[in-house]
């Protein structure tokens, strides 16, 4: 295989991470704060690497294969985290290179999981930076998702060609991800920028309001404070998180098509339609049942309102320990973890159109029993869906569900509990971010758990976040033979 054209690229985006960087210098030394030379010297050397990986590899063609897409998919997440890791290393919290790329693996696949406490005492510049690699993360994943993944047919994400024919190969993937790339990010920054303006106007202090507008439109969850958002205790603040977390969980592709005169588009789309219905559904199961145990319905409402689209949605923002409201929601919360929003989104998890096609798929096949003569096809969005999508989605859910349990039965090897085990599993590879329990719950970081399973929910956090299918079919023989 020609590496040229992957590490070219990965030279390229090193090089944009370096001038990031400097942003949380940048306000450290506006706040006074000396570790604004820790970012310029992990600029340094993201830029040196940078350069020097498009001056060796520079090539006259930009087109790429289908294998060399794949490797970049992944290799881009493995770099981007790599040198992100750099800042938490050398500043003040002097954590190990595991924690370290925890951290930043975490970031920058939106997942939200932290070994860091204490976080209301940090400099600005490590919460700042903390909020740009899950708003760097969350904007790359939705190029990737339209632009790069539907192309490299993976779980059924060909369903969501963005202005592109079966015909088109991978050749193609640069140019329509560079224009598909430039649309969404403006529309990505507008809604942040609307989200930090609106959360200023409520109460936050400017920098709260960049940094979670940066990582509520990611639905990231990284906070500025250990009590999360609950250290604000903010109703018309919740309310606005809670909206753009269900902005961030929709598919970015239709935003598009908004502007583009179609006004109605998210409204018509199945998988809005389905998600929506799945998260006010389960608001008020959850509302119902903490109803149980206090009488102020009110109050019920506002922690479950919230707290649920957080967890559903994939974000890990908090307002109450949610351990304490009984077995059943813990369970409840374990599933929602799993499903997460929709495709083309900054959201992880299973996707709620996989559902639906599962769904359609089973129903045709009970209607077969019952009228083996009938000729029926299962549809989505009134289209059709061909018998190659819906063995791809079934294939994906099987390893999916594969991989959690086997991250599940690793985590419980390395001596975690059940609940850590089980939570974290889930946690790492649908990219939600608190887990469940007294070791990594809602109130609790993930600092107490040993460096082989942060690894092991490294991998968890990596694999779930491209998609599965990006990082396994690398791991095949046939994939490195000629």
């Amino acid at each position: 295989m020609d590496f040229r054209p992957v590490l070219y690229i990965i030279g390229f985006l090193l090089s944009a991470l370096s001038i990031i960087m400097c942003i949380p210098g940048l306000v450290d030394a506006y706040f006074g704060n000396e570790e604004w030379q820790i970012f310029i010297f992990a600029a340094i050397i993201s830029l040196f690497v940078g350069i020097v990986l498009i001056l060796a590899n520079k090539t006259e063609s930009f087109s790429l294969t289908i294998r060399q897409a794949f490797l970049l998919t992944t290799l881009s997440w493995v770099f981007i985290a790599l040198f992100g890791s750099i800042p938490f290393i050398f500043s003040n919290l002097k954590l190990s290179f595991t924690n370290a790329f925890f951290e930043s693996m975490s970031g920058i696949t939106t997942t939200g999981s932290t070994i860091i406490s204490g976080l209301d005492n940090l400099q600005h510049g490590i919460l700042l930076w903390r909020a740009l690699l899950q708003w760097i993360g969350g904007i790359g994943i939705i190029v990737i998702a339209i632009a790069i993944l539907p192309i490299l047919k993976i779980g059924g994400m060909q369903l969501f060609h963005a202005e592109a024919s079966d015909t088109e190969t991978s050749e193609k993937v640069l140019p329509r991800a560079a224009q598909i790339a430039s649309a969404i990010s403006v529309i990505y920054f507008l809604l942040t920028i609307i989200c930090a303006f609106l959360l200023w106007y409520f109460g936050m202090s400017i920098f709260d309001a960049i940094a979670h507008s940066m990582t509520t439109i990611a639905t990231g969850g990284f906070s500025t404070s250990d009590l999360s958002i609950a250290k604000f205790n903010n109703i018309n603040i919740e309310i606005v998180i809670s909206i753009f977390m269900i902005l961030g969980s929709l598919p970015f592709v239709l935003y598009l098509q908004t502007f583009r005169g179609n006004i109605f588009s998210l409204f018509k789309d199945d998988q809005v339609k389905v998600f929506l219905s799945l998260v006010f559904f389960s608001v008020f199961i959850v509302t119902f049942w903490t109803n149980q145990t206090s009488i102020n319905f009110f109050e019920n409402f506002r922690s479950a309102f919230f707290n649920t689209i957080s967890v559903f949605t994939g974000t890990g923002y908090t307002t109450q320990n949610f351990n304490n409201w009984g077995s059943f929601i813990i369970i409840l919360f374990l599933f929602l973890m799993l499903v997460g929003g929709c495709a083309g989104s900054t959201t992880c998890g299973i996707k709620i159109f996989r559902l639906q096609i599962l769904y359609q798929t089973a129903k045709v096949q009970i209607f077969k029993l019952l009228q083996p003569h009938s000729v029926m096809v299962p549809k989505y969005n009134k289209i059709q869906i061909s018998e190659s999508i819906s063995s791809s989605v079934m294939g994906y859910f099987f390893i999916f569900i594969i991989s959690y349990i086997i991250i599940t039965l690793i985590l419980s090897f390395l001596g975690n509990d059940f609940l850590t085990s089980l939570s974290g599993a889930a946690t790492s590879i649908a990219n939600v971010g608190p887990g469940l329990g007294n070791v990594i719950g809602p109130t609790k970081t993930f600092a107490q758990i040993s460096d082989s399973s942060k690894w092991v929910l490294i991998i968890g956090m990596l694999i779930g976040r491209l998609e599965l299918f990006a990082i396994i079919v690398l791991l095949t023989p046939l994939f490195w033979k000629n």
